[in-house]
């Protein structure tokens, strides 16, 4: 197996299995490509978070932008799990799933008045500020409601969070946040404004981090400003630190969730704040793969092509990330099988539609199976269904049972979602 793969998913008399469900059931069922999460994996990974922190006061905010499918949802909000959430269609979907709205946070940049009355509606615990402007708006929404809005300012702290330029968001040049410089002023118009009540600190340095320095460089930038805005009589008694610990694709070392923990206790416990989190990735990342099938087998005149039935569509990151994903057959291969460089490529017409290249992979032929791993984040949650291709399926499985969590559209309900206008009716 991959060093990216939970242990939910492993080989079991030559099968690859996800818990007691071999994969290739699946795909006989269901159909590929599908996304294949494992409810034991989600469960384990919300676990060890909240055990790393169970003598804290801290709130787990799981973070919908990683996967938003509901089965997945309601399957960590049973365990206790919040959410954070950045569009009112997560809002709804957090609600839906049976998150209290009392555990919700709605952050992201650029929220619509609309939005933001959707939030208010809902008695949400939090909405993260992220500009003057938007401060002015929510001030105007919530005050023409006669509600007051509980918020936390969003402060971009300006550090490098050594990670891929398209996921870091706590750089002055990151479109994210107030300067933290900033900041003292942005708290006292907040404090000035009608329908408003500031009562926290936000920040979100990025994504896929695998060393603990940035954030304790972040976390340790906020507490003089805490101190600053009490002392200008601001009663600050909230801290959102955002998610983005990161998760093992390849060979990462990514640090334990308890040492996390302890940095976080060590850089800003001595606040006395209530701290919320935002796991995404890291709780449902190795949770699940993309499980596809090999059309044909392309001999070319200089490389050699591994064609899947999945494509960039359906999981974009190694287009758009340059990322690394396991690649794996769902039939073991015997011991001392050989292994030889090969492309690995979606039929989408793009020259992009690229899983990996020169991956060494045992012989593989049309017809076989593959597991794509490390997909349970940023996988389905981006798709498209670009060159006509419907979204791929979801698959929750629970020991030995499986269930369809998101079916695959028909062409036929495709089409149905256009409108010819009059004239070319």
């Amino acid at each position: 197996m991959s060093t990216g793969t939970s242990e939910a998913f492993s080989y079991r008399s030559g099968e690859l299995h996800a818990e007691a469900v071999a994969l290739a059931a699946i795909a006989e069922a269901v159909g590929t490509p599908c996304y294949v999460y494992a409810r034991a994996a989600l469960e384990v990974g919300y676990r060890a978070f909240a055990e790393a922190f169970a003598d804290d006061d801290v709130g787990l905010c799981y973070a919908l932008k990683a996967n938003g499918n509901l089965a997945v949802i309601r399957t960590l909000a049973r365990l206790g799990a919040g959410a954070d959430v950045v569009s009112e269609g997560e809002l709804r979907r957090a609600l839906a799933a049976g998150i209290p709205p009392d555990r919700i946070v709605f952050s992201g940049v650029g929220k619509t008045r609309a939005e933001m009355a959707a939030a208010l509606d809902a008695g949400i615990h939090q909405l993260n500020v992220e500009s003057l402007p938007e401060l002015e708006a929510l001030s105007e929404v919530a005050s023409g409601r006669g509600q007051t809005a509980a918020i936390a300012i969003r402060v971009n702290p300006d550090v490098d969070a050594r990670t891929h330029a398209k996921i870091s968001t706590g750089r002055k040049e990151n479109k994210f946040g107030i300067d933290i410089d900033h900041a003292p002023a942005a708290f006292a118009r907040a404090a000035a404004l009608p329908g408003l009540r500031p009562v926290g600190v936000a920040l979100h340095i990025g994504s896929q981090l695998t060393q603990l320095a940035p954030f304790r460089a972040a976390f340790e930038r906020v507490v003089p400003l805490v101190e600053a805005l009490r002392a200008a009589g601001i009663a600050i008694d909230r801290l959102d630190l955002g998610g983005g610990l990161g998760i093992r694709y390849r060979d990462e070392t990514v640090p334990p969730i308890a040492d996390y923990a302890a940095m976080v206790r060590d850089a800003v416990g001595g606040l006395g704040c209530k701290v919320t989190l935002e796991p995404g990735r890291v709780l449902v990342g190795n949770a699940g793969l993309l499980l596809a099938r090999v059309i044909y087998r392309k001999e070319g005149a200089h490389r050699r092509f591994l064609i899947l039935d999945a494509a960039m569509n359906d999981l974009i990151r190694p287009s758009l990330y340059e990322a690394h994903h396991g690649i794996i057959p769902v039939r073991e291969s015997a011991p001392g099988t050989r292994t030889a460089p090969i492309d690995v490529v979606g039929p989408v017409c793009e020259s992009g539609d690229t899983f990996a290249l020169q991956r060494l992979l045992p012989p593989l032929d049309a017809g076989d199976l593959v597991a794509i791993q490390s997909a349970g984040a940023y996988g389905a949650v981006m798709a498209s269904s670009y060159n006509g291709r419907p979204l791929v399926p979801e698959v929750l499985v629970d020991g030995d049972r499986f269930a369809v969590v998101r079916p695959r559209p028909t062409i036929e309900e495709m089409l149905a979602q256009d409108r010819l206008p009059p004239w070319l009716a």
